[in-house]
């Protein structure tokens, strides 16, 4: 590659970059009064089923908004099951962009919510650089994918403010080693809060859902100290 298009592909990127940061500014002034989060995993490791399980247990207000690359298969799943969810298919794009998702957020009376998850594009690489206005941004890593990701993907894992590791009554039939992979997150993300979940026993989503709602009523604290 000539030092011309290098340089042209980097303005480009550091352009894409601004307008989603700009845009993801005005989403925080969109989210003002509810807690929005940005769930990310790679394919399979059981966002949808999450989301499903934890909407079911919580007295909060919540949708969800589902990105995917083509189908609407995990939002029909949600419409199923009497969520409020919207639907965006990316195409070709590999994440979420902030304008998209205030698109896709407006189909939703956000005043009447209190929790909106965002699912992400299944993939540990391209979300890591693409906020949303989120007040949260979540990993999740499922047993079966063994214990080495939050190593082999640690830029994305470095950007979350909490880590989930998914299908935990998978963890014995798949010879999961549970030590390795905390000490492999302890490496990466030290002070990052750390769950780890069942969405089909229910194991774990308590504790979750009560993290989730001090960060709201944290949220709801600062907002009316400012007021």
């Amino acid at each position: 590659m000539r030092e011309e298009d290098r340089r042209e592909t980097l303005y480009l990127h550091q352009n894409v970059l601004t307008k989603n940061e700009q845009a993801a500014k005005a989403n925080q002034a969109l989210f003002h009064n509810l807690l929005a989060i940005n769930l990310m995993s790679s394919p399979g490791a059981g966002k949808t089923t999450l989301i499903q399980q934890l909407l079911k247990y919580t007295p909060l207000r919540a949708a969800a908004i589902v990105g995917d690359l083509q189908t609407d298969f995990d939002a029909q799943k949600m419409h199923q099951a009497g969520i409020r969810v919207v639907q965006m298919a990316t195409g070709n794009r590999c994440h979420l962009e902030a304008a998209s998702v205030a698109t896709a957020a407006k189909q939703l009376d956000l005043e009447t919510l209190d929790l909106l998850i965002i699912e992400n594009v299944s993939n540990l690489i391209c979300p890591a650089m693409y906020h949303l206005g989120e007040d949260l941004r979540i990993v999740l890593m499922s047993v079966t994918e063994g214990e080495d990701k939050p190593l082999k993907y640690s830029t994305l894992f470095k950007f979350a403010d909490a880590v989930i590791i998914s299908k935990r009554d998978l963890a014995k039939a798949v010879d999961f080693d549970r030590e390795r992979a905390l000490a492999y997150l302890a490496q990466v993300v030290p002070q990052t809060p750390i769950f780890e979940i069942s969405a089909i026993s229910g194991e774990g989503i308590k504790a979750f859902h009560a993290y989730l709602v001090r960060v709201l009523k944290g949220k709801q604290s600062v907002r009316s100290l400012s007021a």
